[in-house]
């Protein structure tokens, strides 16, 4: 396998997690530091407690900023907001297994789009569900909290987050697919290292990484740029295969 870089891990800040009452300018300093895409929660309020952002604030910030759209759907009504996502303009689409009585048949309403399409699993939720989705994925978002508010400050990432990113790593590598392996909950400085040196690839980053307080955006890169490094360099002496 070739050796991979830290440029090869994508950064996706969430957008709940910017300053909502200065989008613009907040997204304007996320072009500026340099990211890969905006993780965008859509949200419904049933399936979880929350509801940050409007269809239509979303599609007003469209018009705003050339960076990728990664949108995870958080619904009991998966087909409908994802329909809304791709009218939008996206890049990527997430939706969860544990809402949906046809995954295979979203999966290709998505791709159809020539839209990446994602699966995305709660903690407890059994990498068995994706074994005959495995091979239609370009990408696994695997949540290491339970959704809920992005404000509470008290909930740790679960204990088997590495382990299950490993699993997942292997379970691609037997297969033989490029799935990629998005990770999203309590994505730290701490944590980081154990989560890239297991296979994760994409990270999308909230209060505890790029928006941590008492730095710069710009420091808190530099200190992820960092930490995925020491993750790479795990994962390549421990003879996990860098593929990305």
């Amino acid at each position: 396998m070739s050796k991979r870089t830290v440029a090869d891990v994508v950064l996706s800040p969430s957008l709940m997690c910017t300053d909502l009452l200065s989008l613009s300018d907040s997204v304007r300093e996320l072009e500026e530091i340099g990211v890969d895409a905006l993780h965008i929660d859509l949200i419904d309020s049933t399936f979880s407690p929350s509801m940050p952002l409007g269809l239509e604030v979303i599609r007003q910030l469209r018009e705003k900023t050339n960076l990728d759209f990664d949108i995870h759907i958080m619904s009991m009504n998966n087909e409908w907001f994802i329909k809304q996502a791709l009218d939008i303009g996206v890049r990527r689409v997430s939706f969860h297994y544990e809402t949906s009585l046809h995954p295979d048949r979203l999966v290709n309403l998505i791709k159809k789009q020539k839209v990446e399409a994602g699966i995305a699993l709660n903690p407890a939720t059994s990498l068995r569900s994706l074994d005959y989705l495995l091979s239609s994925l370009d990408y696994v978002l695997l949540m290491l909290i339970n959704p809920g508010f992005a404000s509470n400050k008290d909930e740790q990432q679960v204990p088997y987050a590495e382990d299950k990113v490993r699993h997942l790593h292997a379970r691609i590598a037997e297969a033989g697919t490029h799935t990629a392996i998005q990770v999203d909950g309590r994505v730290s400085f701490a944590t980081i290292p154990g989560l890239v040196a297991a296979g994760a690839s994409n990270l999308v980053l909230g209060s505890t990484g790029l928006f941590f307080r008492g730095a710069t955006l710009m420091e808190n890169k530099s200190q992820l740029n960092e930490k995925i490094a020491a993750g790479l360099a795990q994962r390549a002496k421990g003879g996990v295969a860098c593929e990305l």
